[in-house]
């Protein structure tokens, strides 16, 4: 007699695939180790287009912006490689015979892109501040940085993981990749560079910037997230 396999749960599927993705990732740590040195990279570059600038309140009011840069950019590195290992050794295409949800599939690599630009940012922000503000005096609200920072980067997550869903299969892919995620990103990117240099600045009335930038940033966060997925599906499966 038959017996009925039982369905493993959403849950279960969902940590499935994100243990996949970060087993992967530690064995390799290929997009970790290449994030972390463009990271470097991209500082030193930082370092050497201002080296001669003298004035503290430009340094503190372009912090923001560069801070993002840096993010956005060392974001992109990683997103291209998001889908790599499936797409080479072609594991998407078994994980779409799979009778799961594929949103579940856009949870999943979207959480654990999350954790790796985190980690990357875990290294990356001590070591700008350590090139650009150790000579200037941050407001008192520095700490509050890590707010814009999280909400920035589950919106970069999110979309990113999207877009490289999209094109993964496409020529020129990290060209196309950063064509599509820049002006999509933009009201994000200017909502968190604003609450950035509020914070970092700490001037009079930052906590009102802050927190309009905030709202805004978080605003984007729900509304692009829930699109990314609903229109997940369709995009995996195209």
């Amino acid at each position: 007699m038959a017996v009925a396999l039982k369905k493993p749960s959403t849950w279960a599927q969902y940590k499935t695939l994100l243990r996949k993705d970060l087993e992967q990732e530690f064995r390799t740590k290929e997009m970790l180790t290449s994030m972390g040195i463009y990271a470097l990279l991209v500082l030193v570059v930082y370092g050497a287009a201002l080296a001669q600038t003298t004035s503290t309140l430009d340094v503190l009011q372009m912090s923001g912006g560069l801070l993002w840069a840096l993010i956005v950019f060392t974001s992109l590195l990683g997103l291209n490689r998001s889908f790599a290992h499936e797409k080479e050794q072609g594991c998407l295409e078994g994980i779409l015979l799979v009778p799961l949800d594929r949103s579940v599939i856009f949870l999943a690599k979207a959480t654990s892109n999350l954790l790796f630009l985190l980690a990357v940012e875990v290294v990356a922000v001590p070591l700008f501040y350590f090139f650009f503000l150790t000579t200037v005096t941050p407001g008192e609200s520095f700490w509050l940085l890590a707010v814009p920072l999280f909400v920035g980067t589950v919106g970069v997550a999110g979309i990113g993981t999207l877009l490289s869903t999209i094109t993964v299969n496409t020529r020129g892919k990290d060209v196309m990749l950063a064509v599509l995620f820049i002006p999509l990103v933009f009201p994000l990117l200017w909502a968190c560079v604003s609450a950035t240099t509020a914070v970092v600045v700490g001037a009079e009335g930052y906590m009102d910037v802050m927190l309009t930038s905030l709202a805004l940033g978080v605003g984007y966060d729900v509304v692009m997230l829930l699109a990314s997925w609903v229109l997940y599906d369709f995009v995996i499966s195209a």
